[in-house]
């Protein structure tokens, strides 16, 4: 493989990777063997923690840093009841990134970079990344509308200038990014390198079942559908028979099989039921859920489980973003890099050639 000339920016030189390119933190999916791929192929992998217990995120980090010794990150839930047992889990192994998809607050960001670790964590709008700037975050991760999973519905051509006017700090840019185009295209935003998540999904060291990732290879740009009823928020999943029946279900069905996979959840995580339940009532006093919301959340993780894991498309739902429809290949992370940042380099050098007397 050729190996690709480096792309120097603020995410680059903060995480000490080659490449401006993320792999995000996708339950059930990004695991230690994808993190570790991404890595050696000189890109920033997230470990997924949020559908791990505690001594499963350790054996993950511990198989990572077995693989490669480039740097890596995890991905946090900053609301779990034992967010501060695994903040401690990556201070005592070293891990560089923390990244999380809710705002931690800055008492938990203050304790990370204190041992030098990297924070960023994710947000859909402007005023949540003037927020964890002020907290002290490094470095914060935007997603656009054409994200797959929970997402909103400002795209990210919008969204991400307003974010890079809002902050000083440097932006990473996700939501429909999957070639070079798209990585010159963010720096020339100013973003400092993209995250891709469903790009990832779709290589050859994915854990994701092979019969599944073709199915994600048949869709089309139309492929996916934003919607409330896995689990009250907004979700973009790819398409399929059980979505659809999802989706027909009476509210009070819902409910019930929210009911059957918490406590589904709870046991494969080994979670207390003290514990859950604090968790459903923090989000729900937070304003961040309504109780119906709330009492739903458990939807997720386990229905993405049967298909990505399970690979049971009569039981499942598969997390998407809309680059699905344009994804025809299944390349290891290494060829995947190469290429996207060989591209991006072409399309920049392209680009100052327009400027007369370059």
């Amino acid at each position: 493989m050729t190996e690709s000339p480096p792309l120097s920016t603020p995410l680059t030189r903060m995480v000490g990777v080659r490449h401006p390119i993320v792999q995000t933190g996708m339950g059930w999916v990004a695991g230690a063997r994808l993190v570790s791929a991404t890595a050696e192929a000189g890109a920033l992998g997230l470990l997924a923690s949020a559908t791990m217990t505690l001594t499963e995120l350790e054996r993950a980090v511990v198989a990572v840093k077995s693989r490669t010794d480039k740097p890596f990150g995890v991905n946090l839930r900053a609301d779990a009841t034992d967010a501060d047992d695994r903040v401690s889990l990556l201070i005592d192994h070293g891990v560089t990134v923390a990244s999380f998809a809710l705002a931690p607050k800055p008492e938990l960001i203050g304790r990370l970079k204190e041992h030098g670790i990297v924070v960023m964590p994710s947000v859909g709008a402007a005023k949540h990344a003037r927020k964890v700037a002020s907290w002290g975050a490094d470095i914060v991760m935007v997603q656009g509308g054409e994200g797959g999973g929970h997402t909103g519905p400002v795209p990210t051509s919008l969204l991400l200038p307003q974010v890079l006017d809002a902050v000083d700090i440097p932006v990473v840019a996700a939501g429909g990014y999957f070639d070079g185009r798209g990585l010159a295209a963010a720096l020339a935003y100013g973003a400092a390198g993209i995250g891709m998540g469903t790009r990832f999904l779709l290589t050859a060291e994915s854990t994701v079942p092979e019969q599944i990732k073709r199915r994600y290879l048949e869709a089309g740009l139309d492929g996916t559908v934003v919607t409330t009823k896995a689990d009250g928020m907004p979700h973009r999943l790819l398409r399929t028979d059980f979505l659809r029946d999802l989706e027909d279900e009476r509210l009070g069905h819902r409910l019930r099989r929210s009911v059957a996979n918490a406590i589904e959840f709870r046991r494969s995580q080994r979670i207390p039921w003290r514990d859950l339940l604090r968790d459903g009532l923090q989000m729900s006093r937070s304003g961040e859920r309504t109780v119906t919301q709330t009492a739903m959340a458990a939807n997720t993780p386990m229905l993405l489980k049967a298909g990505l894991v399970d690979g049971d498309l009569s039981a499942g739902m598969l997390a998407s973003g809309q680059v699905v429809g344009v994804l025809d290949d299944l390349p290891t992370c290494g060829e995947l890099v190469d290429r996207i940042v060989a591209q991006a380099a072409a399309r920049l050098d392209a680009l100052a050639r327009i400027r007369p007397g370059s």
